[in-house]
């Protein structure tokens, strides 16, 4: 887990982080928040709707901005005050992700950053954008 204080954050700094999405992900999540959707919870409903197979839920998808923000950028030290995101393509279970966010601006004032937030499957296609405003304490 990165500890980067306010002062050793730059804008146009990275931080990336691949992630395999499982079926076991979307099954959890799924227990997690009640959403039994067909679309992510059955293989044949899914193709029978044009997919390649269970679709994963957009926010598992968004919910690793998360761990971008409190695990990479900044770190120990965020609190995420704001998120914007755009689903730009389905994810499937064996899809790798790469995360990868970028400061895109810092406020002084409020110790807070904007960070860009890009995905991509292993196809290099970009599955989310969104940006968040970060706090770091």
């Amino acid at each position: 887990m990165n500890k980067y204080t306010y002062d050793e954050i730059s804008v146009g700094q990275k931080e990336c982080f691949d992630i395999e999405i499982t079926g076991e992900m979307l099954d959890a999540f799924k227990g997690i928040t009640g959403d039994v959707n067909p679309l992510h919870t059955d293989e044949a409903y899914a193709i029978s709707c044009g997919y390649d197979g269970r679709v994963a839920y957009g926010m598992l998808t968004a919910s690793f901005m998360s761990t971008l923000a409190g695990v990479y950028m900044p770190g120990e030290k965020s609190l995420i005050k704001e998120t914007h995101i755009k689903f730009a393509k389905p994810v499937f279970p064996g899809d790798v992700v790469s995360v990868e966010g970028e400061v895109t601006e810092k406020n002084d004032t409020f110790n807070m950053i904007v960070l860009k937030v890009t995905m991509r499957n292993d196809k290099g296609e970009k599955v989310l954008r969104g940006s968040m405003d970060i706090m770091v304490r």
